[in-house]
């Protein structure tokens, strides 16, 4: 998983290259709350996104490594099976933030594209929109890969409550993970519906952050029940 990540990673920086070849020279960068332009720029400022998108793929990268020279070192059967299974979890992490990333690259482009052939004074491509739509996908992918973790301090619901056994993580996780996809279901209809972007993102937002506090608050209930019973 972690080729994959990088490969992804390496298509955004590589296919940015490619497309700035034939898009022209400034471009429109920056748009209002209602899809103004409010700035024009050089089309070469594309290429600080995908070396952010490389870099965020190096840190992962080194989570994945600690988890699995964790595994490796570890004379423990169960912690070297927690450890191998994050390395794993993270990964897929990694690659669905990479893919994210990558095709909301390629929309960023396609909109600039089209902007400045036009000269528009307005965005073409509803990049607002699209990266709602982007988060949803991404709260999808993240909500079924938090019940396959082990407890672990970079990924899922990571608070003192769930983290106080295999119970109280495994419980958190699950009910995280069902929240995180209905916050990603709703961004994405919300996207869909919703002719405002800024709203939609607003929304979306919201959705995640109600999904947090859920997720916090079903912890700490697990967390009390598992307490009462030892």
């Amino acid at each position: 998983m972690k080729k994959l990540m990088w490969s992804i990673s390496f298509i955004s920086l590589i296919g940015t290259a490619v497309a700035i070849q034939f898009i022209p020279e400034r471009v429109p960068m920056h748009y209002d709350a209602v899809g103004n332009v409010t700035r024009w720029g050089s089309k070469n400022e594309n290429l600080i996104f995908p070396i952010l998108i490389l870099f965020m793929s190096f840190i992962w990268t080194i989570c994945i490594g600690y988890y699995e020279k964790k595994a490796l070192k570890s004379t423990d059967e169960k912690e070297c099976a927690e450890a191998k299974s994050n390395a794993r979890v993270i990964s897929y992490v990694g690659v669905g933030m990479a893919t994210m990333f990558t095709v909301l690259q390629g929309f960023i482009l396609l909109g600039e594209y089209k902007g400045a052939i036009l000269g528009a004074a307005k965005q073409v491509v509803d990049i607002g929109k699209v990266s709602v739509i982007m988060m949803g996908v991404l709260f999808i992918w993240l909500g079924n890969v938090m019940p396959k973790t082990r407890i672990n301090g970079t990924v899922g619901v990571r608070v003192s409550w769930s983290m106080y056994n295999d119970t109280t993580w495994r419980k958190s996780n699950h009910f995280g993970g069902v929240t995180f996809i209905i916050a990603g279901v709703l961004s994405i209809i919300t996207a869909l519906l919703m002719k405002s972007s800024f709203v939609a993102t607003m929304l979306s937002v919201g959705y995640i952050c109600l999904a947090g506090v859920a997720s916090f608050a079903y912890a700490y209930k697990v967390y009390k029940d598992e307490k009462k019973e030892n």
